[in-house]
């Protein structure tokens, strides 16, 4: 790679030992070289509130809109809460879009994928997270998805990736991200 890329990645869950905070880190592991991936917590992100917006912005919220400027692509990692993505995440999605004309997240490559405990692996969250990137004109890859299903299989105790079939199918993923990314530069 002749350029070195920076990536965002946004994990859905807050919670100690995430299982796809665990996966954004597995992902930075398997980069190619001169690709990096900063992780992202959402912790901080206050509840949107439009008075916020017009009245004194959040300064955590303007720093969270530059590094996502700032990023050469997204990469975004998100558990499903009732069939669908976390508040959370849809939350900062919400006050990083806004206002509209200073979105960072036009054109901006994203790539989805997500860990759940159950049988589905994010396939409505997934669903539903590629409407709204959609809606914000984000340039979402398609190909390969990454639904793990039965995490807790899968990463151990601390949210450590173990499963030697998945980590080959999250190679693969960022490996095409990156080569995407290049040809939207290109």
């Amino acid at each position: 790679m002749s350029q070195e890329l920076h990536l965002l990645g946004i994990s859905g869950s807050l919670r100690k030992g995430s299982l796809n905070t665990g996966l954004l880190r597995a992902a930075a592991e398997l980069l190619p070289e001169g690709v990096h991936l900063d992780i992202y917590s959402l912790r901080q992100i206050p509840p949107y509130n439009y008075d916020l917006e017009v009245a004194a912005y959040p300064e955590l919220v303007r720093d969270f809109k530059e590094r996502i400027r700032a990023a050469d692509g997204l990469i975004l990692a998100s558990p499903e809460y009732n069939f669908s993505i976390p508040g959370v995440l849809k939350n900062a999605i919400d006050w990083a879009s806004r206002p509209p004309k200073e979105s960072p997240f036009n054109e901006k490559p994203a790539a989805i994928m997500g860990v759940s405990g159950g049988p589905y692996g994010t396939a409505r969250a997934q669903y539903d997270l590629r409407k709204v990137a959609n809606s914000l004109n984000m340039l979402v890859m398609n190909r390969p998805e990454l639904m793990i299903a039965d995490g807790g299989q899968k990463f151990d105790a601390d949210g450590n990736l173990t499963d030697l079939e998945t980590q080959e199918k999250l190679r693969k993923m960022v490996e095409v991200f990156v080569a995407w990314i290049g040809r939207l530069k290109a």
